[in-house]
């Protein structure tokens, strides 16, 4: 594998124009139509075997010498409702999309990997899956492709992501063993009381006194009830109470997440919520809580990222703390075990430091074939491929 720069410089352009390409098309969860038929006719172009999945997704195959395994390789492919603000020459077509989280990068590198695998001949040892994933940004993609039994068919026993990431330099990636995202929630409660005119407030009960009463209270709960070596967020990040300045509240609603990296903790926390919401009600106050359990937390299997950092080289991995963030990768690696990395795209000089989610949202395409190296090396260290 030690002609593997060398050869992927001749690519860079490929790799440059398949990113460039895919953020003029960004589309949201699982109406990436555009999109997919741009990844069938590169892989068509490569020669490569794919079939549709979870509607708008693609699993393509490499095969190798042994049918009976394979490692795969996830990427995203939707794109976010943002509006983009870069003045460069290739920004979103389609109004109020955007690939603000680097998916259009990450669809790149799959692209790219693929590439250089079927150009170069490279032989095989078993096969490698791609899986073009859809609706990462929500609902969640990759549930879909679990119950659709991809994993599966194709005889996946372990599987690889990557996530372009503004907080980390240019030229470094980045990981953890363990817990490197959280498990999230999301939560609506509802509190509904009397309203009264506002000159006369013991006619009625104040839904905003109580809302306010429960968002105190909710916050000794990581404080006072939860063991305060596990991470834990619990955050209302809106309430909408009363509707004039001279009415006594009869309705307020608060809106939140919560986030962890411990399945218990996320249940204790909201066992004690229900318990303090629950708490109110009365014979004129009624309180109705919705919790929705979003993705479960990323926990990178250990040997994987041992096995990553021998690829690339320790010095080139950058151990960071769990981040409070959400990825549905996690699901995958609730069947299989899974390693999710980091890609560094900070570059100061070049503005490059936009966090996730921004209208201005940009990287140096040469960090694409950072990760396609990356990818490449990972596999000759898995026996995937010949390691010399």
């Amino acid at each position: 594998m030690n002609f593997i720069r060398e050869k992927l410089i001749i690519m860079q352009e490929n790799i440059k124009n398949y990113r460039r390409e895919l953020h003029l098309i960004p589309e949201s969860g699982f109406k990436e139509i555009k999109t997919q038929n741009y990844i069938i006719n590169k892989l068509k172009q490569f020669g490569v075997e794919f079939e549709k999945v979870a509607g708008t997704g693609i699993v393509a195959v490499i095969e190798g010498e042994d049918q009976s395994k394979a490692i795969a390789y996830r990427t995203d492919i939707d794109g976010l409702g943002v509006n983009e603000e870069n003045s460069h020459d290739f920004i979103s077509s389609h109004k109020s999309m955007m690939h603000a989280c680097g998916h259009d990068g990450h669809m790149a590198m799959a692209l790219g990997t693929i590439k250089f695998l079927i150009e170069n001949k490279i032989p095989l040892k078993m096969n490698v899956v791609f899986i073009f994933q859809p609706a990462e940004e929500g609902p969640g993609g990759a549930e879909r492709i679990i119950a659709e039994g991809v994993l599966e068919k194709y005889n996946v026993m372990e599987i690889f992501g990557y996530h372009v990431f503004p907080d980390v330099e240019e030229g470094f990636f980045s990981t953890v063993s363990g817990p490197l995202m959280a498990r999230t929630g999301e939560f609506d409660i509802d509190i509904y009381t009397k309203t009264a005119h506002g000159a006369m407030p013991h006619k009625g009960v104040d839904a905003a006194i109580l809302a306010s009463e429960l968002l105190l209270k909710f916050q000794t709960i990581i404080s006072r009830s939860i063991d305060p070596i596990e991470p834990a967020v619990l955050t209302v990040g809106k309430i909408v109470i009363g509707e004039m300045r001279n009415v006594i509240a009869g309705k307020a609603r608060m809106e939140g997440t919560i986030r962890t990296f411990n399945e218990e903790v996320y249940k204790s926390i909201k066992d004690k919520m229900n318990i303090y919401a629950k708490l109110l009600e009365s014979d004129i106050v009624k309180v109705e809580v919705d919790f929705r359990d979003m993705y479960p937390a990323v926990v990178n299997d250990v040997t994987l990222v041992d096995d990553f950092r021998q690829a690339v080289g320790a010095e080139k991995v950058l151990m960071i703390k769990p981040q409070m963030i959400a990825e549905d990768f996690s699901y995958y690696q609730t069947v299989i075990p899974g390693i999710f990395v980091f890609v560094g795209i900070k570059n100061e000089e070049k503005g490059f430091n936009k966090p996730l989610h921004s209208s201005t949202f940009d990287f140096d395409e040469k960090i694409l074939l950072n990760g396609v190296e990356g990818f490449l090396r990972y596999l000759s260290v898995r026996g995937a491929i010949d390691g010399e």
